[in-house]
């Protein structure tokens, strides 16, 4: 069973860290998780109001994020090093380079923000400890447990309702179900603020292909008009769509970039339109997206 949104304990994410620690807790710690240092000092007034702050917002990340506390008194050497001139003075350290940062005292909304803005240039977000369970959810969709896993996209959703990612992988799983219609209302319901994220995007192609698939012809019947008359740009289109049913997106994309090199201006470019398709349902580091588009890509600007 996942629990959703745990907290993981507060002296893993936030440390008191000295000099000597700096390069372990905080450069190499930041290579696979942002890291935030606070620079305070007992004698700073502002400090005592900008560090439990920091704290709170930090923990509510759930584990998206990390905090070093660095007492300027003790760590001097680092402190120079990063140009720290008054305090408080607080870092973010990402892939072992400082990526933002302020100085002074600020309002609650700005360290939030501050935070948010962390935990996304690392390419997270701001559910934090929600990504383990949407892997999870996104591992059991892997494994074709697909109602296991809008289970759980769902009780994502609902700690973290503009989770782009759980609505998407719900989506998908109800693609998986064969429920093409529950699966546009996911998407169509989704908040203004992720509808144009990436994953929703590629969930929207995945419905798409499965919507042709439901009208695939047969792969054998197809292939041989192909072979008879390699000119049946129709043929060769159903053929891609045929083969992309059956699970072979390499072999649709072949087809749809030989479409392409005989006649790119058919049927309005669907053969362009069509890999397009394809790759956005596809990881953008497929193998097959990234040959289709250098192919593509060749032909186009040749």
């Amino acid at each position: 069973m996942i629990e959703l949104g745990k907290t993981p304990p507060a002296d893993d994410l936030i440390k008191d860290v000295s000099e000597a620690e700096f390069m372990a807790e905080v450069i190499e710690t930041s290579k696979t998780i942002p890291v935030i240092v606070d620079f305070w000092a007992p004698w700073c007034g502002p400090c005592k109001t900008l560090g439990p702050a920091l704290e709170a917002a930090v923990t509510n990340a759930r584990g998206a994020v990390k905090m070093a506390k660095m007492n300027v008194d003790e760590s001097q050497a680092i402190a120079g090093q990063l140009q720290v001139q008054s305090i408080p003075t607080v870092y973010a350290f990402w892939q072992g380079q400082p990526i933002d940062g302020f100085q002074g005292a600020v309002p609650g909304s700005e360290i939030d923000a501050f935070v948010q803005r962390v935990i996304e240039a690392a390419g997270g977000d701001a559910s934090g400890g929600l990504d383990e369970a949407v892997a999870a959810a996104e591992e059991m969709l892997d494994e074709g447990a697909a109602a296991d896993a809008a289970q759980t996209f769902a009780a994502i959703l609902h700690e973290d309702p503009n989770n782009a990612r759980a609505y998407a992988g719900m989506a998908r799983a109800h693609i998986v179900l064969e429920d093409l219609d529950q699966a546009e209302a996911i998407l169509n319901g989704a908040p203004a603020e992720i509808s144009g994220a990436p994953e929703i995007d590629a969930a929207y192609a995945q419905l798409a292909l499965a919507r042709q698939a439901a009208d695939a012809g047969p792969v054998a019947e197809l292939t041989a008009a192909v072979e008879a008359d390699a000119d049946d740009h129709q043929a060769r289109f159903d053929l891609a769509q045929a083969l992309h049913a059956e699970g072979n997106a390499e072999a649709a994309v072949d087809q749809l970039l030989e479409l392409f090199r005989r006649d790119r201006e058919w049927n309005d470019e669907a053969a362009k339109q069509q890999l397009f398709t394809v790759f956005e349902a596809l990881k953008p580091n497929d193998p097959i997206v990234l040959n289709g588009r250098r192919k593509l890509s060749s032909m186009i600007f040749v």
